[in-house]
C-alpha cells in the first residue's frame, strides 16, 4: 500500500479530498463499541419511565433545607435512563456526528488496496431430513396444536367446572392481591398548612374476580389467592346491594379518619350520631375452625347486610341510640315488628326474635352489628378520593396520612409503609378481609413495614408472614396509639406530634 502527503498549493488530489472531505463512519465506530459492551455484559436500560403526582394543596417541605422530594429524584432517575438509551443507539441521536475538519495524518491512496478481497467459498450442500426426524415432525406438530387448544379451553371455561373453596363448594370466584398505593395524592385540604415527607404510606386493596379453568390452574397452590364461592363472594346480597354496602363502608371509613387523625391533633371536632344501618348479622355458632359462621341470630330470616332500620316495635328510629331505649322493654325470646329499607329493593317488614347479648351484660339485642355511621363535624373541609374503592380497610391508612400530613417531621421515619385496618371512632383497629392477599401485594410494591389489625388472629397473621418472608416487616396494633408507637420505634416522630390545632379558630 502506498501512502502520500500532499504539502503544496495544486489542485485537488486524491489525498486533500479526503483530508478535507466530512468523515461519515464515526458513527459506524461508535455503533460497534456499543455492540461489544453489549456482547461484554455492560449493563444497559431496557426502558424508561416517568411519573409526576400533584398534590390538591400546597405543601412545605419538611426540615426546612433544599432537599429535592421524591418525584423529583424519579424525574433525575429517568432522564439518566435516556442519557444510556442515547449512549447505547448513536445514530438516533445525530445522523451526522463526526466535526468535517477531522484530519487524517495519512490517508490511503490507493483505491484498489482497499477493496475487499473475494475469496471463494465452498458451497453449502443441503440435505433432506432423515426418515427419523419426518416420523417425529408430526405427532410433535399434533401435540403441541393440542396443547395449545387446552390452554385456549381453559382460559374461557369457567373455573367452577373443576375449582372447589375450602368446603368443598363450587367456586367461580377468587380473592386475589390488587395493589398498594399512596394515600397522601388522595388527600386534599387548604385552610391549614401541609407538610411534604420523604416517607410513603401506602393503603392496599384485593380484587374478587371471576375466575377461569386457568386462573384456577395457575392459583391453586398459592396461598395468597383464595378461590370463593358465590355466597362467599356475594353473601345473601345481589352484586349492586353488595357495591352500596361498600361505598357506605369507605364513606364511614373516611369520615371516621378524619375526625379520629383531627381529634388526635387537638382540633375542634364534633361527633354526630348517624342512621341505623345493618353491617353483620350476629353469629350464634362458628365451625370447629373457627373460621366460618354455622348459625346466626334468628334476625338473619329477615334482615340483610346493607339494611336501614325505619321503625322497630312501633317506633321511628332517626340515630342509633333511638334503638337501645326500645329494647330495653323487652326480654330476650320476645318478638317485635320492624320496617327496613334494602338497596335496590325498596321497604320491606317482618317480625324479629329479640336474643341477650353475649358480652356478659344479658341485655336484649335484635342480632345484628350496625355500621358507625356517626358523622364528624371537623372545623375545615379535607377531600379523600376513594375512586370505586370500597370497603372500610383503609381507615387506618387515611388516619396515618392526615395526621402526616398535618404535621411536621417524618410519620414514617422515612420509609415506605403500607397500612390496613378499619378505623373505629374510638381509634380502635378493626379485622379486615383478603391479609394474605394484601401482603402479597405490598411485597410485590416493594414496602419495608406492613401495620396491621392485631384483632386479624393469629393463624392469619402466622400465614401473613410467610407470604412476606425476610423482605417485608409484619406489625400487628390494637388501635391508633399502637400504630404511632411502631412508627416510632422504627425512626419516626409519632410521640412527639403535641397538639398542634388547639386554638385553631375555623373560618365564618
Amino acid at each position: 500500500m502506498s501512502v502520500s502527503v500532499t504539502t503544496a498549493k495544486a489542485s485537488p488530489t486524491a489525498t486533500t479530498v479526503a483530508m478535507s472531505a466530512p468523515l461519515t463512519t464515526a458513527i459506524t465506530v461508535l455503533a460497534t463499541i456499543a455492540q461489544i459492551r453489549r456482547h461484554s455484559g455492560v449493563p444497559w436500560c431496557g426502558g424508561t419511565g416517568a411519573s409526576t403526582t400533584g398534590s390538591p394543596s400546597p405543601r412545605r417541605r419538611r426540615g426546612g433545607g433544599p432537599s429535592a422530594s421524591r418525584r423529583d429524584r424519579r424525574r433525575a432517575r429517568a432522564g439518566r435512563a435516556v442519557a444510556l438509551a442515547g449512549l447505547r443507539h448513536p445514530v438516533a441521536i445525530s445522523e451526522t456526528i463526526a466535526s468535517p475538519t477531522t484530519q487524517a495524518e495519512a490517508v490511503v491512496s490507493s483505491v484498489i488496496d482497499t477493496q475487499p478481497q473475494m475469496v471463494p467459498t465452498p458451497p453449502v450442500e443441503l440435505r433432506a431430513p432423515g426418515r427419523l426426524h419426518r416420523a417425529w415432525a408430526v405427532p410433535l406438530a399434533v401435540v403441541s396444536f393440542g396443547l395449545l387448544l387446552v390452554v385456549l379451553a381453559a382460559s374461557l371455561l369457567p373455573a367452577d367446572l373443576a375449582a372447589e373453596n375450602e368446603d368443598g363448594v363450587e367456586a367461580p370466584y377468587a380473592l386475589v392481591p390488587a395493589d398498594a398505593e399512596p394515600v397522601a395524592p388522595r388527600i386534599g385540604f387548604d385552610a391549614v398548612p401541609r407538610y411534604d415527607a420523604q416517607g410513603e404510606l401506602l393503603f392496599v386493596t384485593v380484587r374478587q374476580p371471576e375466575v377461569t379453568l386457568l386462573d384456577w390452574f395457575v392459583g391453586d397452590d398459592l396461598s395468597e389467592v383464595r378461590f370463593l364461592s358465590t355466597e362467599e363472594r356475594f353473601g345473601v346480597q345481589t352484586p349492586e346491594q353488595q357495591r352500596q354496602v361498600n361505598v357506605q363502608l369507605m364513606r364511614s371509613a373516611k369520615e371516621t379518619a378524619e375526625y379520629v387523625a383531627l381529634e388526635k391533633l387537638g382540633y375542634p371536632v364534633e361527633l354526630v350520631r348517624g342512621e341505623v344501618i345493618v353491617s353483620e348479622l350476629s353469629c350464634l355458632e362458628v365451625d370447629d375452625a373457627g373460621t366460618r359462621c354455622v348459625e346466626f341470630a334468628p334476625s338473619d330470616a329477615v334482615l340483610d347486610p346493607g339494611d336501614r332500620l325505619i321503625e322497630v316495635d312501633g317506633v321511628e328510629l332517626e340515630v342509633l341510640d333511638d334503638l337501645a331505649p326500645i329494647l330495653a322493654r323487652h326480654e330476650p325470646g320476645d318478638e317485635i315488628d320492624i320496617v327496613y329499607e334494602r338497596p335496590g329493593e325498596g321497604r320491606g317488614t317482618g317480625r324479629v326474635e329479640l336474643i341477650a347479648a353475649n358480652d356478659g351484660t344479658d341485655r336484649t339485642i335484635i342480632g345484628f352489628l350496625p355500621f358507625d355511621t356517626a358523622q364528624a363535624r371537623v372545623p375545615f373541609d379535607i377531600g379523600i378520593d376513594s375512586g370505586a374503592i370500597g370497603g372500610p380497610s383503609a381507615g387506618l391508612a387515611f388516619t396515618l396520612t392526615l395526621i402526616d400530613e398535618l404535621t411536621d417531621g417524618e410519620l414514617t421515619g422515612g420509609r415506605t409503609v403500607a397500612v390496613t385496618g378499619a378505623i373505629r371512632i374510638d381509634g380502635g383497629v378493626g379485622a379486615i378481609g383478603g391479609l394474605v392477599a394484601k401482603t402479597s401485594a405490598v411485597k410485590q410494591r416493594g414496602a419495608d413495614l406492613f401495620i396491621v389489625p392485631s384483632a386479624q388472629g393469629e393463624e392469619e397473621l402466622a400465614a401473613a408472614r410467610t407470604v412476606a418472608g425476610d423482605d417485608l416487616e409484619i406489625v400487628a396494633v390494637d388501635d391508633l396509639d399502637g400504630a404511632l408507637q411502631a412508627l416510632a420505634e422504627r425512626g419516626g416522630n409519632g410521640l412527639e406530634l403535641g397538639r398542634p390545632g388547639e386554638g385553631f379558630e375555623p373560618e365564618r
